[in-house]
């Protein structure tokens, strides 16, 4: 097996272990509240990527840009993980995958030329927010996908600032320092978490090691090494594959269905997510899971 066919191997396995961490995280909610959750999985997993990504001294030039990107990524994790509180494992990952669609609609903000594709791909993905946000209107609008909505666009935002930073600072000195700032910030504020819970079952020791070793530490090594290889469309269509992955395990896990105003939304978000990033090229690929 070529390098390349291992990398794209290795990646669609861990997007198949992004997609089931929707399903695993929002059963590990009926123990454990938001925050200390992922005060918990981001410190573990922060620590591990330490010593595993960071070669020699930590670059104190990197640690700035590493708030930053670890802020972002705070919101976007909070709102997600809040979010599923009151949404299913299916909306919620597809709702998140319209982070990649926003991201051009941001560089063109900022100026960037955009490919018609991307414009194309974006529309498709307002689109199929739109049904699956406001399925029946404004009045019905549920207030799990609303947070997943502000962690998609957290998440946007901070995929614009890593395809800035990434060519300004090593990338083993980056990740872990915003890994583990979004351990800390969750700790910090869990004073102010009013339903604070955390109740150590055999279920929640299991989803803190599948999300915090698994979908965070080694998906994050593995994504590291594995694009030095695969082209950047290739990649960015395997990380399309993360909501469908989600929703087939929440079919299979919970018995979840989804009515036909949501299958279209959902179908048009992938379809925005593939036309933005493959024909589009928008720019870096997504931190998911």
């Amino acid at each position: 097996m070529t390098q390349r066919a291992k990398a794209e191997a290795l990646l669609v396995f861990i997007t198949l272990i992004w997609g089931w961490t929707f399903v695993v995280v929002k059963g590990a909610l009926n123990d454990a509240s938001p925050l200390p959750f992922l005060a918990v999985r981001f410190t573990l997993a922060g620590a591990l990527l330490f010593v595993v990504l960071r070669r020699g001294p930590l670059d104190r030039s990197s640690i700035p840009p590493g708030f930053i990107l670890g802020l972002l990524l705070f919101g976007g994790y909070v709102f997600q993980t809040s979010g599923l509180n009151y949404t299913t494992p299916s909306k919620a990952a597809f709702i998140t995958g319209f982070s990649v669609i926003l991201v051009p609609l941001i560089l063109l903000a900022q100026g960037t030329r955009m490919h018609v594709a991307t414009i194309a791909g974006a529309l498709l993905g307002v689109a199929g927010i739109y049904l699956l946000v406001l399925p029946s209107g404004l009045r019905e609008a549920n207030r799990g996908d609303v947070l997943v909505l502000f962690g998609a666009i957290s998440f946007a935002f901070h995929i614009v600032l890593v395809g800035k930073y990434v060519h300004l600072f090593p990338f083993e000195q980056l990740v872990p320092v915003q890994i583990l700032t979004v351990g800390a910030l969750s700790a910090i504020l869990l004073p102010l978490d009013r339903s604070f819970k955390l109740h150590w079952s055999g279920g929640l020791v299991m989803a803190l090691v599948v999300t915090a070793l698994l979908a965070t530490g080694f998906a994050f090594s593995v994504q590291n090494w594995a694009q030095r290889y695969t082209p950047a469309a290739h990649t960015a269509l395997i990380f399309a594959l993360e909501p469908v992955f989600a929703a087939l395990a929440s079919r299979w896990l919970t018995g979840e269905r989804l009515g036909g105003k949501v299958l279209l939304g959902c179908a048009l978000v992938l379809g925005g997510m593939v036309v933005s990033e493959v024909w589009g090229g928008s720019g870096p690929a997504p931190v998911e899971g």
